[in-house]
This record gives structure tokens, C-alpha cells and sequence, in this order.
């Protein structure tokens, strides 16, 4: 369940016309800071960005299934219809059971060093530079400001 905080300021970017990418990452953020904190852990970084986008897609952002393996599309349009439906309450059974899964898991995959393994394509936005990185909080730019750099980098080629 997300925090209240993060859901108001996804619903301000959406007030604001921001892309639903800009709302998910919102729900990113949250996800990244749960893992640094210590509440829970994530096998990679990758899995700690698709629970924050399952996240956002669950609070109603109108984000689309993205391309690759049936189920992972399968997992995105059912993270779209929860969203959709009345929420019921997941069984204390299950929800204890996946809190204690990811509780085992490292803590390591949130570390504030950039992964090198996602800055190889300098033509797209490197939302793991932007997230991982020590001054993305300091930066004023934020988000655009390293679009803006990506698509410099990108007229070279």
C-alpha cells in the first residue's frame, strides 16, 4: 500500500498535465527509499522500480503494459484492473508472507552508487542514474535537466 503522501503528490503531477511516467515516479521513489530504509529488500534494482510501477498502476496511474514477456504484460494489465476495482483486502496470510520475502532480501540493490550496467545506452533518459545518484535530490534540474543532457548526448550519434 502506498503512503498517503506519495499518492497526493502523484495526483498534483497529474493536476499539473505531467506524463503518467512522471506520476509513476513518485511511486519509484517511495519504493527506493522503502529498500535504503530497511524495510524491506530487493533482489535488484529492477525489481525495486517494477514494485513501485505495479504501485503506481494499482493508485490509478494510466500507465501502459510494457513490451516483453506475456506475464509481465499479464501482471501490468491486472495491476491496471486492480486499479480500476474496489480494493479488498489482501489476506493476512499472503501479506505476511510477501512482507517476510522481501524482508529477506538484500538491501544492497538500492545503494546510492550508480549501476554501470544501466548508463551503457546514453540516448535514453537513465531513470537509474537520476534515482540512484547522491545529488539527484540537490539537483535543481531534476528529471529535465538530464532528459535535456540524454538528448544532446543523442545527436551525436
Amino acid at each position: 500500500m502506498p503512503e498517503r503522501e506519495t499518492v497526493e503528490r502523484a495526483r498534483k503531477d497529474a493536476r499539473e498535465g505531467k506524463s503518467p511516467s512522471t506520476q509513476a515516479g513518485e511511486f519509484v521513489r517511495e519504493e527506493i527509499r522503502h529498500v535504503r530504509e530497511g524495510k524491506h529488500g530487493a533482489r535488484s534494482p529492477q525489481q525495486a522500480v517494477a514494485i513501485g510501477l505495479s504501485k503506481a498502476r494499482r493508485a490509478g496511474v494510466k500507465l501502459g503494459a510494457p513490451k516483453g514477456p506475456v506475464l509481465v504484460r499479464r501482471k501490468a494489465e491486472q495491476d491496471v484492473e486492480a486499479g480500476r476495482n474496489p480494493r479488498h483486502k489482501t489476506s493476512r496470510k499472503r501479506s505476511r508472507a510477501i512482507s517476510g520475502a522481501l524482508k529477506r532480501e538484500s538491501k544492497r540493490s538500492a545503494s546510492r552508487q550508480v549501476p554501470t550496467a544501466f548508463a551503457v545506452v546514453p540516448w535514453k533518459i537513465n531513470l537509474f542514474a537520476i534515482l540512484f545518484s547522491e545529488d539527484a535530490s540537490k539537483n535543481k534540474t531534476g528529471i529535465y535537466g538530464a532528459r535535456n543532457e540524454s538528448r544532446s548526448r543523442c545527436s551525436q550519434y
